[in-house]
């Protein structure tokens, strides 16, 4: 409110926009385009819902009155600094948090910003929570205050809740040449019951806390509306797939746990190391840490520096580095990947929230550029990349490949996926089913083509697989789990059928597609070839990403009625 206070008295002394790099602080942009008029009030009800143009973090050109696409978490700040260097003699405002200082692009920013003297200034909410816990408790040590000043920049710090006494830092800031940080010390979700302090206000607000906040305010028309809201539920019947679904990226750390149970406390704690970057809860790695607390470490948030430390345990024969994120920030750990594979590291990852489904945080949180992860040479250090299709296969997949040199990535994602089935309506890969690295699998026989996928894309083109053999359609399905090497017999089993098409949630220009055909051609296979992937920027909401981009059971058979067709 004191910045559009500001913005309004003075629009030619400031840039008008209210840059914010704190993650999932999207109600800011919302509210504020609500007011000015650039969309109805009503539509702030549906948040992150699909279609609804309102996602998770704010995007350019899709939100009516949003200004900025935030992107992920700390990495407007340098943006910023270039914005301050586009409007000479304006003042640029960046919103912060003490979660995104500690990236590794607000140091840069910091010093770039004193170095030229501009005129940037910082409001950095610095409540001592992330999602994972206390800043103060896993980085002891680090302070945002005592950090920005040892950058250069001048530091006004004090009690964000003292509204008089932000306005007059505020209005100091401004009338200090070059960059300034505002520090405001508060706590999470100030005067809300159950939440004020605690982690559980990362983002929304649950219902329940929702409705208890408002009663006691007598909003009893807000509250019966916010009863009265039914969840949306995907009521679909995939064929092929179990009734049961799971959560494979927590199934990583269940895996990882039996793995560690059947070594020594003395072993473990000599030859493993699992680094955190404070998405322990997303990533499964809090199973491990309630199991073997002694090879855990919760590193904050700083991925490249984590992946690092890890891959560097990781550089002895014998030790194991396990590092794991969201797989939007594989490409923010490119280079440390790099230099991972350059030094024969050991280390073993998991990317979730890999491809687009259940992704309301929209195109910024999308995994879909996975494949960068294998970027050496051809005689380079071994990269393997996995992506396991159901929990069955994930734990079996961990077991085998966790003991084994090189790099590898196993990659899950954000939504629970079903049991895959046989033919005969068994569960496909339980009981004395062993992972096989390399080995790509027949999932269905097919004599009109092939369908090739992996992840959470194969069951959809399972699905679609059985409803067109209902049709006499008899096409092929193919498990890549292994999304790198080719397996020379299955490519040839393809490449003499009629068509080959590749379906998955990863980028088309990047993903596995882009690879396949040329892995054809390369042996004189001509089959007719299609590739069906994520190609638009999403729509919000949870499944609904599939359809919208016509990787969903749909799309995949409209596709194959093409070819035979």
């Amino acid at each position: 409110m004191i910045l559009d206070a500001l913005f309004r008295s003075n629009p030619d002394q400031f840039v008008p926009i209210f840059f914010d790099e704190a993650g999932h602080r999207v109600a800011t942009q919302y509210l504020m385009a609500a007011l000015e008029g650039s969309l109805p009030i009503e539509q702030l009800m549906s948040y992150r819902a699909a279609h609804a143009k309102l996602p998770g973090h704010p995007e350019l050109g899709l939100t009516p009155g949003v200004k900025f696409s935030s992107g992920r978490l700390g990495h407007m700040w340098p943006y910023v600094n270039g914005v301050a260097l586009a409007n000479p003699g304006k003042t640029a405002f960046c919103l912060g948090s003490d979660g995104s200082q500690q990236e590794g692009n607000d140091a840069e920013a910091a010093r770039l910003a004193v170095a030229q003297h501009l005129n940037v200034k910082l409001l950095i909410d610095d409540n001592d929570v992330t999602i994972a816990g206390n800043p103060s408790k896993y980085l002891p040590g680090f302070s945002v205050k005592k950090t920005l000043e040892g950058h250069g920049l001048k530091v006004l710090e004090g009690d964000g809740e003292d509204l008089e006494g932000l306005y007059v830092r505020i209005c100091e800031a401004i009338n200090t040449p070059g960059p300034v940080a505002v520090i405001n010390k508060r706590a999470m979700c100030v005067g809300i019951e159950g939440l004020e302090g605690s982690n559980h206000g990362h983002d929304v607000i649950s219902v329940k806390a929702a409705i208890q906040y408002l009663e006691t305010r007598g909003h009893t028309a807000a509250v019966e509306n916010l009863k009265s809201i039914v969840a949306p539920k995907q009521d679909y019947k995939f064929l092929g797939a179990s009734d049961q679904y799971d959560a494979n990226r927590n199934v990583f750390g269940d895996a990882v746990v039996e793995v560690l149970g059947e070594m020594s406390e003395a072993d473990r704690k000599q030859n493993v190391l699992v680094v955190d970057s404070d998405l322990e809860g997303s990533c499964g790695l809090h199973k491990i840490r309630a199991a073997h607390p002694e090879v855990f470490i919760s590193g904050g948030i700083q991925e490249r520096g984590n992946l690092s430390a890890a891959a560097g345990f990781g550089m002895a024969k014998g030790k194991q580095g396990i590092f794991a994120t969201f797989s939007a920030f594989l490409e923010m750990c490119i280079s440390e990947i790099t230099m991972a594979r350059l030094n024969y590291s050991n280390l073993l990852c998991h990317f979730s929230h890999s491809g687009i489904d259940d992704m309301a945080d929209n195109t910024c949180h999308f995994g879909i550029n996975n494949m960068f992860a294998d970027n050496g040479l051809d005689d380079g250090y071994e990269t393997r990349l996995y992506f396991p299709a159901d929990a069955h296969q994930m734990r079996a997949c961990v077991k085998t490949v966790f003991h084994q040199p090189g790099l590898r990535f196993i990659f899950s994602t954000r939504s629970k996926v079903p049991f895959l089935l046989d033919e005969s309506g068994n569960p496909l890969y339980s009981g004395s089913y062993t992972f096989t690295p390399g080995k790509d699998e027949v999932i269905r026989e097919g004599s009109a083509g092939y369908i090739v996928s992996f992840g959470e894309s194969l069951y959809r083109c399972l699905d679609a697989v059985e409803r067109l053999r209902q049709e006499g359609i008899e096409v092929g399905l193919i498990n890549k789990s292994t999304l790198n090497v080719v397996d020379e017999e299955v490519l040839a089993k393809v490449g003499a059928a009629p068509f080959v098409l590749v379906v998955e949630s990863f980028n088309r220009r990047t993903g596995l597609g882009s690879r396949f055909g040329s892995w054809l051609l390369e042996r004189g296979l001509t089959p007719k070839f299609a590739h069906l992937g994520t190609h638009e920027e999403g729509c919000g909401g949870l499944w609904e990403q599939f359809p919208y981009q016509g990787i969903d059971p749909v799309g995949i058979i409209n596709q194959v009625k093409a070819f035979v067709s």
